[in-house]
């Protein structure tokens, strides 16, 4: 009997070690498409909280809120488009043209000294041409290419978007009748912080492009309106986003003179500075709180797995793992005491 007892467990043992891993392989190869399903819902998030702004003010029905958040949001992209959109393109040209330009200025001067050589010469082996070339693979790595990503981005967003209670008690109903309470509290608190996450992110590439407007005029740089939409979007990237921001920008500051790249890289620091320590705080102060290194690291463990999709969907990927473990252990923790 204690023979049977031992291989007995010893199955069991044997098969929930086989479980869980069957589990985590499916979570990796399926966890780019999780990734795509959660951008949908930022799209859905945000007119779903676009048209209860609209419905608020003006107190009228939901459809009619949701229609105008939607063809509001289209005109505004269209205007935006048509306003700035050939200037933006020819300026996009120039920069692909004065880039090069800069690069190979900068590799002249390195080389007029000694540590510069030995810059240039580790910046112009094989093997770091290979490791550039492997993380912009990387980066670049979508789940059914570009346009597919974009395409299942889209029509995600616009059915969570025209009937989220659907999929909302899709989810509630899977789980036991004890615990749907709690899943549709839980469920709730992520919906109430994406959205909170979505407007002070929203808000914050705002002020970041037009801080970058203001200085980078002030300081005659050309392709300013190119350069400043770049920081704007690129700030939705934490961490990594403003960084490739300041790239270029510092590149085509460098062809005025040392002087101007000097202050245009102190300008991007300026900003976003501001933009961590008092405007994204002052707009996400009720949003749960997510200590800096674990969005680093996220990033980190995401971005090799799903490319520039885990850098960008990094920190709403956190938010949605602090509001599980908060309302699912921690609380319940503070009960069972």
């Amino acid at each position: 009997m204690n023979e049977y007892s031992f291989t007995k467990k010893v199955w069991i043992v044997g098969a929930i070690f086989s479980l869980v891993t069957i589990v985590l392989l499916l979570l990796k190869a399926t966890f780019s498409v999780l990734l795509l399903i959660l951008a949908g819902v930022l799209i859905a998030v945000y007119f779903r909280g676009l048209s209860n702004l609209i419905h608020r003010k003006t107190k009228w029905k939901e459809g009619v809120c949701l229609v105008i958040s939607i063809v509001a949001s289209l005109l505004l992209l269209v205007l935006l488009i048509w306003l700035i959109g050939s200037k933006v393109q020819t300026q996009i040209q120039e920069m692909s043209d004065t880039i090069p330009k800069t690069i190979e200025k900068t590799k002249q001067q390195l080389n007029q000294s000694t540590l510069g050589q030995k810059i240039v010469e580790k910046l112009s082996s094989s093997g770091t041409k290979q490791k550039a070339q492997s993380l912009m693979q990387t980066f670049f790595k979508s789940t059914f290419g570009i346009l597919g990503d974009i395409y299942v981005v889209l029509f995600v967003g616009i059915f969570f978007t025209a009937s989220p209670k659907v999929y909302k008690q899709g989810i509630i109903s899977l789980i036991p009748p004890k615990s749907k309470t709690r899943a549709d509290a839980v469920l709730n608190a992520i919906g109430n912080n994406l959205e909170k996450w979505l407007k002070g992110k929203l808000f914050a590439m705002l002020v970041v492009f037009v801080l970058t407007s203001v200085g980078l005029i002030i300081m005659g740089m050309p392709m300013w309106l190119t350069l400043a939409l770049i920081a704007g979007i690129l700030n939705f990237i934490p961490n990594f986003g403003p960084l490739i921001a300041l790239i270029p920008a510092v590149l085509i500051a460098f062809l005025q003179g040392p002087s101007t790249a000097l202050w245009v890289a102190s300008l991007y620091i300026a900003v976003q500075v501001a933009e961590s320590n008092f405007i994204t705080p002052m707009v996400q102060q009720r949003l749960v709180s997510i200590p800096p290194a674990l969005i680093i690291i996220a990033q980190l463990l995401m971005a090799p797995l799903t490319g520039g999709w885990g850098l960008v969907l990094s920190t709403p990927t956190m938010v949605i793992i602090m509001i599980l473990v908060q309302k699912l252990y921690i609380e319940k923790q503070k009960t069972v005491k």
